[in-house]
């Protein structure tokens, strides 16, 4: 996996059908989700993380990506689970978010990245309002694909910096004011 797939190679194909949208599927602690290929930029190999300290703990760290800076977020953490184990197979997908109307990089840590595939629109279901093991707002919707579901995941949300920056802070708050009683 060595080489590096960009999005700008899927851009034709991207758009689809019109009723149809693709998306890169990829696994996560042996369940399957989804983001809009047109979201992301690239997928790499996992490797060789700087870590900052006093980030949240869902940020593993940041590369250098040809110069920028990007932050790495390890997605079970972010979705409330312990970190998966490094495998040869786990990879880092660059998704390009949206953040105080400006476009940012953000690194997606995921152990399989399955294929690119057309979902129409009409086999997308509303967000569950229960049975997912993540935030509702975390999820744009459900994908139905050969009779299972995969989780389309609401990228802007999941990877909101801002968020999981203030998260943390209220967390590390609670965890002072516990020491001081």
């Amino acid at each position: 996996m060595g080489a590096i797939a960009r999005a700008e190679q899927h851009a034709e194909v991207a758009g689809g059908e019109e009723g149809q949208s693709q998306y890169l599927t990829f696994m996560l602690g042996g369940e399957m989700f989804a983001i809009p290929i047109l979201n992301i930029k690239e997928i790499i190999e996992y490797g060789h993380l700087t870590t900052v300290p006093m980030m949240p703990a869902s940020i593993r760290g940041v590369i250098n990506l040809r110069g920028s800076v990007v932050p790495v977020v390890d997605m079970a953490v972010r979705f409330g689970r312990k970190t998966g184990d490094v495998t040869r197979r786990t990879c880092i997908v660059i998704i390009e978010i949206e953040s105080g109307g400006e476009k940012q990089d953000v690194g997606v840590v995921v152990d399989t990245v399955n294929e690119v595939l057309e979902i129409p629109d009409t086999e997308v279901e509303q967000t569950p309002s229960f049975g997912a093991r993540i935030r509702a707002d975390f999820i744009h919707g459900m994908g139905k694909i050969n009779g299972n579901f995969v989780i389309i995941l609401a990228v802007n949300h999941v990877l909101s910096i801002d968020e999981m920056a203030v998260l943390e802070y209220a967390g590390g708050a609670e965890m002072e004011a516990l020491a001081l009683a």
